[in-house]
């Protein structure tokens, strides 16, 4: 938030290693927000920058992207576990295909990772910080923070300020 304010761009968080990227639709908001603050829009931007940024900055030339739902079992059980995978992401996910992103989904976050088919893309979209960020700091404890989108390249260590291990 604080390079948006000072760089041309709008920024997109990703976690980045050598095993998996993972980017994030909504950054710093309370869960209580998330579910507001997701649209279809809000969808097709965070993928346009994620596939932008993995074809420019990290040399894929067509990346497969996963994007995960927000309700567990993506939304299942007739609309019983939420609606947003029906009414908002999968259609999302419909049109940045149709528009030529290799974009699949939505998954379960706790399938997806839990089961390694995460390993059969190049990136992960997720809805909120700790959907991605949890499994991503599990699976790469020596993983990049990357902001995409931004007139300029940023980067930082993926544990944040880490004031506990400051001048160590």
């Amino acid at each position: 938030e604080f390079m948006a304010a000072h760089l041309e761009g709008e920024p997109m968080m990703i976690m980045c290693s050598d095993r998996l990227r993972v980017g994030l639709v909504t950054i710093h908001i309370p869960v209580a927000e998330v579910s507001r603050s997701i649209s279809k829009e809000k969808i097709l931007s965070s993928l346009a920058t994620l596939r932008q940024t993995l074809k420019e900055d990290f040399g894929i030339v067509e990346p497969r992207i996963a994007v995960l739902a927000l309700n567990p079992h993506a939304g299942g059980e007739g609309g019983m576990l939420g609606s947003e995978e029906q009414e908002i992401i999968k259609p999302a996910i419909e049109e940045a295909f149709n528009e030529g992103t290799l974009a699949f989904g939505p998954f379960p976050a706790d399938g997806l990772f839990a089961g390694g088919g995460y390993a059969k893309y190049d990136a992960v979209l997720a809805m909120y910080h700790d959907q991605g960020l949890t499994p991503f700091k599990t699976l790469s404890p020596d993983g990049v923070n990357f902001t995409a989108g931004l007139s300029a390249v940023r980067t930082s260590p993926d544990h944040g300020t880490a004031y506990d291990i400051a001048g160590k």
